[in-house]
């Protein structure tokens, strides 16, 4: 009965800290270029300098990435994972 209970609370454990968090911040600016062999973005923002961000399986509005090369994009990233991005869009 111990040895169920310790494996119980170690995926207990092991599950909480997978979870994220679940804040997450916006990136607006320019996109200067997507390397589809990389799947990554770089983005020029107002102030600052670029910033890459990589695109995984998960991101939304991927599939019109490369339509948007030169314009004004928004890309929300989560706070803790700054690289990878969770949703790309042309910026309002």
């Amino acid at each position: 009965m111990k040895n169920l209970l310790t494996i119980l609370a170690a995926l207990a454990l092991a599950a909480s800290a997978q979870a994220g968090c679940g804040v997450t911040e916006t990136t607006t600016g320019t996109l200067k270029a997507f390397d589809e062999k990389t799947k990554e973005l770089t983005i020029t923002p107002k102030e600052g300098k670029a910033a890459k961000i990589t695109l995984t399986p998960e991101t939304k509005g991927a599939d019109g990435v490369k339509d948007l090369v030169g314009k004004a994009v928004s890309v929300e990233v989560s706070k803790h994972a700054k690289s990878k991005a969770l949703s790309v869009a042309a910026a309002k």
